[in-house]
């Protein structure tokens, strides 16, 4: 793997077996999909685009921005990096200002290419100040240095382009969405690339020749070296529930969409449209837990023998564990009386295991860290797509990270996944919450979000709840925010004397002090519109409990 380890390597092949199929397809003007690309055109365009950039110094190593929608310009692109030995920096554009400036200038970028208003935005706002090498998807080259067109005529009679990565070579550097803090730059060595392709290739049983609809642009990355058809939605992909559902219906019966993947928010836009899906036969979510009301009301629209995966993973590892939908369901009961929320097994490859809680760094593996068996802890994964650093981010990096030394005298690294969990004897993985979100009431009681939120979510008049805490961890005051479902008639102080009851129904529930409606909807991350800013709400709720914080 050491000379071919790249995730563009697969396009010549596919070029060269069937050049005609549709690898990418995309909306155009008016929504219409007019616009395609067949393995034969994207594979040589990008080797064009590849040269061009190559004659205006871009080389193996060089940090490129892409901000660009997904359009068949951003796979080009995407793809003639990955066959330079180039290095995408790819960062979500509706993060803070402040943040992303600060991701930019974390990342140190050689290039930016993207489209005019990102270009206007940089020249506004200060973005990468000194990148050297601008290119516009615009027709003319302003505030740039050139078009992608004229990037692409460059380089249009130098034939193919496939630098020889090795596996341990940097192949793009992926920003988290900073829903629990400042975004940080992953590091994406090729081999993670190439790992997860064939990850997700098992885990699904995905076959060469489908139709995939994925409405979180970077996994359309993925499609090409599995031999599929991404069918691009026409939808923002940062708003993924406010999606058209007659829009996504449209597309995929047009073109025969079998696969599908979305956050939970975009599939509580098809389960509450309520129309079949006859096409599909595998759908995925992922980003947040899926309300159990989902997955039934999603299973109900499917096809009879169509599986709806909900995979558990993050940015800085994916997949870590799978569970199909309806051993989901089946053990739903367990989910709402308090035992988390079952992610599945881990993926074949993934080495899952569950440590004792602790905040700071850690050095070294020890078997001591190990949490007795049956306890909620850190959740902590060593696998062939486990990253291994943040881009210039040491301090995070000693936090997330573990070296472990296996009995031949090889290293590898563990990678806390910042969530805490626990593993059943069937070797199943719960999901209890994000680490930083658990509430600390004194020193014999924690509330984990995902093993309090599902006993109160069953109540008929909520939309979410969210659990804080208000005050010093160790000594924090637990309060439950609720949103009532849109149009609900129900009082918000009934609502919060029916949700007390609820709580003394068991016992880690008594220790929850106060039960605030929230009167909008709940603040969520950028990337998914799935998980919930539970520290805004923190922030919100110490407001309304100032006696708490004085």
């Amino acid at each position: 793997m050491d000379q071919t380890c790249n995730i563009a390597a697969a396009l010549p092949r596919l070029a060269r077996e069937c050049p005609e199929r549709v690898a990418i397809r995309c909306p155009g003007s008016g929504g219409r999909y007019d616009v395609a690309l067949t393995y034969a055109q994207l594979d040589a365009r990008s080797d064009a685009i590849a040269a061009g950039l190559a004659a205006r110094g871009v080389v193996a190593g060089s940090r490129c921005v892409v901000m660009l929608r997904p359009t068949p310009e951003f796979f080009l692109v995407m793809f003639a990096l990955f066959k330079l030995g180039a290095v995408p920096v790819l960062i979500d554009p509706g993060i803070d200002k402040r943040a992303l400036k600060q991701c930019l200038a974390q990342a140190m970028p050689v290039a930016f290419i993207g489209i005019p208003l990102a270009l206007l935005a940089k020249a506004v706002l200060g973005w990468a100040p000194t990148v050297p090498l601008r290119i516009t998807t615009g027709r003319i080259a302003l505030l740039a240095n050139a078009t992608l067109a004229q990037v692409e005529s460059t380089g249009a009679k130098a034939g193919p382009q496939l630098a020889s990565t090795a596996a341990d070579d940097i192949a793009a550097i992926l920003f988290t969405s900073g829903s629990t803090g400042v975004p940080k730059g992953v590091v994406y060595r090729h081999r993670h690339f190439v790992a997860q392709i064939e990850m997700l290739r098992t885990a699904f049983g995905i076959e060469a020749g489908g139709v995939d609809f994925p409405t979180f642009p970077p996994f359309a990355l993925f499609d090409p070296a599995l031999g599929l058809t991404s069918l691009i939605p026409d939808m923002d992909p940062t708003r993924p529930a406010r999606a058209n559902p007659h829009k996504l219906h449209a597309a995929i019966a047009r073109f025969k969409a079998d696969q599908l993947f979305g956050s939970p928010a975009l599939m509580r836009v098809l389960a509450e449209h309520g129309e079949s899906l006859p096409t599909l036969r595998r759908v995925t979510s992922a980003g947040a837990p899926v309300p159990p009301q989902i997955v039934q009301r999603m299973l109900e629209l499917l096809p009879p023998d169509a599986r709806f995966w909900t995979p558990y993973g993050a940015t800085e590892c994916l997949p870590v564990a799978v569970i199909e939908g309806r051993e989901l369901l089946e053990l739903r009961a367990r989910t709402e009386a308090g035992a988390g929320t079952c992610v599945g097994r881990p993926v074949s490859g993934n080495t899952v295991r569950i440590i004792a809680i602790h905040d700071g760094a850690i050095a070294r593996w020890d078997d001591a860290l190990l949490a007795r068996p049956g306890d909620v802890g850190e959740i902590t994964v060593a696998g062939p797509s486990a990253t291994d650093a943040y881009f210039n981010r040491d301090d995070q990096t000693a936090l997330a990270k573990i070296r472990e030394t296996l009995a031949d005298g090889s290293t590898r690294i563990v990678h806390r996944m910042g969530d805490l969990g626990w593993l059943d004897g069937e070797g199943r993985l719960w999901f209890c919450g994000r680490k930083s979100q658990r509430v600390v009431v004194d020193a014999v009681t924690t509330l984990c979000t995902e093993q309090v939120e599902p006993i109160f979510n069953t109540h008929p008049a909520l939309a979410r709840s969210a659990l804080v805490g208000i005050g010093p961890r160790g000594a924090q005051v637990a309060a439950l925010c609720f949103e009532l479902k849109p149009g609900s008639t129900a009082d918000p102080k009934d609502v919060a004397d029916e949700l007390r009851h609820i709580a003394e129904g068991f016992v880690h529930t008594g220790k929850i002090d106060a039960f605030l409606h929230y009167p909008k909807p709940f603040p969520v991350d950028i990337r998914h519109n799935a998980k919930i800013g539970r520290e805004k709400l923190a922030t919100w709720a110490a407001t309304r409990l100032p006696a708490v914080v004085q």
